[in-house]
């Protein structure tokens, strides 16, 4: 019993660490999408913080809100550093490239990510896969719905091609994949690369949803 015990809060403590990581990767993803179109938007590093800030940090904020959970990055200052590369990342090299593509294809990698951070969350906190779906799609694309906004473009959540779709049937996969007894690892693969892939055959093939006439 008493080495089950130690097995069941390491593996707790294992999913912790992992979640954690995936989370800090995705802020980092994120943020460099907001500082592209800061920069693109020619905003001054104030603008450009701000812009990292709100996709790297809303949807999680957004998330944790409504779980009732402790706002994750108000106690984890590594987030605001990660906040801070991206911005600078952002700053440095995006003057030096063409930007749309840039900046769509690191959403899609933030998006992917948080899908599945999102959804592990909400199942770790035991609620149905519904609702961890659910949260995993909020996670996904709130933030990127509040840097659109403010910076007056048209948010890509709102667009015919494939993008909130993408975050919740990743989160399905991971969601489905967990409920299945696989490890976080396959589960975060499985979820991580549903929703890249729709996502991406997104942007590059135009995949859209349907839409009345």
């Amino acid at each position: 019993m008493r080495r089950y015990g130690r097995s069941m809060e390491f593996n707790a403590l294992s999913l912790d660490v992992a979640l954690a990581f995936l989370d800090r990767f995705g802020v980092l993803v994120f943020a460099v999408s907001g500082g592209i179109v800061a920069v693109r938007a020619k905003m001054d590093w104030l603008g450009i913080l701000v812009l990292s800030f709100l996709p790297a940090l809303g949807g999680g904020t957004l998330r944790d809100l409504i779980l009732d959970e402790p706002i994750f990055w108000l106690t984890d200052t590594t987030s605001l550093l990660m906040v801070l590369l991206g911005a600078i990342l952002a700053a440095l090299f995006t003057t030096r490239m063409e930007m749309s593509k840039p900046i769509r294809w690191a959403d899609a990698i933030g998006l992917s990510l948080f899908a599945v951070a999102g959804t592990a969350k909400a199942l770790g906190l035991g609620h149905s896969v519904t609702i961890a779906v659910i949260m995993g799609g909020v996670t996904a694309s709130a933030g990127g719905l509040l840097r659109d906004i403010v910076a007056n473009r048209e948010p890509l959540l709102l667009k015919q091609d494939i993008y909130a779709t993408a975050a919740l049937l990743g989160g399905l996969g991971y969601a489905v994949s967990s409920r299945a007894g696989l490890s976080f690892e396959v589960c975060t693969l499985v979820g991580f690369s549903m929703a890249f892939a729709i996502r991406g055959c997104a942007i590059h093939f135009g995949w859209s949803l349907p839409r009345p006439d």
